[in-house]
């Protein structure tokens, strides 16, 4: 294979240019055959414009992806916000801001080929690590115990090379691997199916009489962050405050008193405590609840904010809600 400048090809040095000739000869010589020196020669650059580009070879192919792990990484490093989850799915999703087709789809592809099947899934592994590891950082710091953290963070770095891969192979020119990166997010953001109906949140909703002292308290004193905060008719306020795997709702008289008018018919007044329970299907939650012991105080309803929700009397005396999120308004 001669090592001559292709004619006609610009002598100006580009990443683009060298990744170019870079998989032209990996393709028709190999990966294990090509130097850095054929390389440049086919590119009509020198050795060190080469360098200026790539530390190494196999820097050729993952460069573009590279500075978008980079950034993933910068950015969990310094985010603070109090949803772990939402902050990591943000910025594995943005790693397709712009994505263009480059080396990388064109090596998965052409793994085989080029001679590059052990080499790709070791610098795979690798950067399914640097997902892992900036992800595991940042459920850590969100308050997940050390399993959690790096089983989920795994499961990121999985998702994200997943779909780098799949969207390669779908022709990377003809889709978005924003669409890939999106239906693997999905399933690394819920590690193993729930079954209809089982809990998936706890939150205790406390009746606060002084609203203002309670949420001072808990608030800045306990220092447990603020998730949200509402406002409703007669001056009712709630504020939930985040505990990492719990959240506790403060509700001054006016808030539980809306509450009960929508929850209820009036005739299961809210108590001090209050235990509410998220599930898929509260109609299905409350008939197992029912079955295995609870009284129904207050049947199934859709509330204004987009939720059913039902209240029982469960063992020990506890009252419950059960509600199930019903999601944005088509």
């Amino acid at each position: 294979m001669s090592t001559e400048p292709r004619a006609g090809r610009p002598r100006a040095s580009s990443r683009e240019t060298i990744a170019e000739a870079a998989c032209e000869l990996f393709l028709e010589q190999g990966y294990e055959q090509t130097s850095i020196v054929d390389i440049a020669n086919r590119a009509g650059v020198s050795r060190s414009s080469f360098f200026n580009y790539f530390g190494s070879k196999s820097d050729v192919l993952w460069a573009g992806l590279d500075e978008r792990l980079a950034a993933f990484e910068a950015q969990l490093a310094v985010d603070e916000g109090t949803d772990a989850a939402t902050a990591v799915r943000r910025e594995a999703e943005a790693i397709a801001t712009d994505f263009a087709p480059d080396s990388l789809a064109l090596g998965i592809v052409h793994a085989a080929a080029m001679g590059i099947e052990a080499e790709y899934e070791r610098d795979a592994a690798l950067r399914r690590a640097r997902v892992a590891r900036a992800a595991t950082a940042r459920f850590a710091r969100g308050g997940a115990d050390r399993i959690r953290a790096e089983v989920a963070g795994a499961a990121w770095g999985g998702a994200v090379l997943a779909a780098i891969e799949a969207w390669a192979h779908d022709g990377a020119g003809r889709t978005s691997l924003a669409r890939f990166l999106a239906r693997a997010a999905d399933s690394a953001a819920t590690l193993r199916p729930l079954p209809a109906g089982e809990v998936r949140q706890l939150r205790v909703v406390a009746s606060a009489a002084d609203f203002d002292e309670a949420l001072e308290f808990y608030r800045d004193v306990v220092g447990m962050s603020q998730a949200e905060a509402y406002e409703a008719e007669g001056g009712a306020r709630v504020a939930i405050l985040d505990a990492g795997r719990a959240t506790l709702e403060l509700s001054n008289p006016a808030q539980v008193r809306f509450i009960d008018r929508v929850e209820t018919d009036g005739d299961a007044p809210s108590e001090k405590i209050r235990l509410a329970l998220e599930v898929d299907d509260t109609a299905a939650a409350v008939a197992r609840a029912t079955d295995g012991g609870a009284v129904l105080e207050a049947s199934a309803r859709e509330t204004p904010w987009r939720s059913l929700n039902a209240r029982l009397r469960g063992p020990a005396g506890l009252q419950l809600t059960l509600f199930q999120e019903l999601g944005e308004t088509e």
